[in-house]
């Protein structure tokens, strides 16, 4: 056992689980596991939506839009470079805003895939972009139609990753690309804060992957990887901000339902935000020495 962890961030549980480490292969993940029913009660209401009722409210979304382009060049710089037409599929697609941003940029052969009816539910009556209800591993698509599949902070949440990267490996073309992006067990934030680290997301994800977990998780299901990203300014200087005041993050703060005048919801996001910028320099750092909270993986199918 590495430590043991709770909801810091939404406060669904005050169960206590340990943070554990495997002597055989080094991988970390959550125990106990909850069970799948337990899991549900563990996602607050309204975990994927959006909501733009109030001028914060529309500048938190305009704040995320922004800095979800680092995930949309990755993206279509896999699309350019292996040339593929095909379906775009965004694995865990939540509201939908990163494949809205895609089809708006002129790619609309795009779909998502949420195991959460309400997340499917806004992505396609909110954003306007085709969504379903299920898993990969039983999605209705055809075996060799998507050109990319992208996930998104998925694997870290499921009980099989293994399962939805096979099922992946089927749903590809032969030159289509894998985007995986997970937060890094790796990372120097994780020794730094320990069972503080907003990575961890206790109890919502199962396992916490270092780089060399995935590289042989990818490499098992008939994978080779073509390139790594350690830095993301959608999560990287938020997610250590998260780390140190978790009391300040705005969702965090939504979805617990904290009572707050509007005045003091500014100032709280205002401080977050400041807080967020400070956090920059440090996980720009950490990045640069392929240590960053986050990576992300672009792969293919093995030759």
């Amino acid at each position: 056992m590495l430590f043991p962890a709770t909801d810091r961030v939404f406060a669904t549980t005050d169960k206590v689980f340990h943070i554990v480490e495997c002597r055989q292969c080094r991988l970390i993940r959550l125990h106990p596991q909850p069970t799948p029913r337990e899991l549900r009660d563990y996602y607050p209401a309204d975990y994927w939506v959006e909501p733009e009722t109030t001028v914060t409210d529309k500048l938190e979304v305009f704040y995320r839009r922004f800095v979800l382009r680092d995930h949309l060049r990755f993206v279509e710089r896999a699309l350019a470079e292996s040339g593929e037409a095909g379906l775009v599929v965004d694995v865990g697609c939540g509201s939908g805003a990163f494949l809205k941003m895609l089809q708006d940029r002129g790619r609309r052969n795009v779909a998502g895939i949420d195991w959460a009816l309400d997340a499917a539910s806004a992505a396609t009556h909110r954003s306007g972009v085709p969504a379903v209800c299920g898993t990969l591993s039983r999605a209705p698509f055809a075996p060799g139609s998507c050109a990319a599949i992208t996930m998104f902070h998925v694997l870290e949440h499921l009980y099989e990753p293994a399962r939805y990267l096979e099922a992946a490996h089927e749903l590809l073309v032969p030159d289509g690309r894998l985007i995986v992006h997970v937060p890094n067990a790796a990372s120097w934030e994780f020794l730094l804060f320990g069972e503080r680290w907003s990575g961890l997301e206790v109890p919502r994800r199962l396992f916490h992957f270092r780089r060399h977990d995935l590289e042989t998780l990818l490499d098992d299901s008939g994978f080779e990887i073509l390139r790594y990203k350690h830095f993301s300014w959608k999560d990287n200087p938020q997610g250590m901000a998260i780390s140190l005041a978790p009391l300040l993050d705005p969702t965090g703060r939504r979805l617990r339902h904290v009572p707050e005048t509007p005045r003091m919801r500014l100032w709280k996001d205002i401080t977050f935000l400041v807080l967020v910028a400070l956090c920059v320099p440090f996980t720009l750092l950490e990045a640069a020495c392929h240590a960053g909270s986050t990576v992300m993986i672009e792969a293919r199918k093995k030759s």
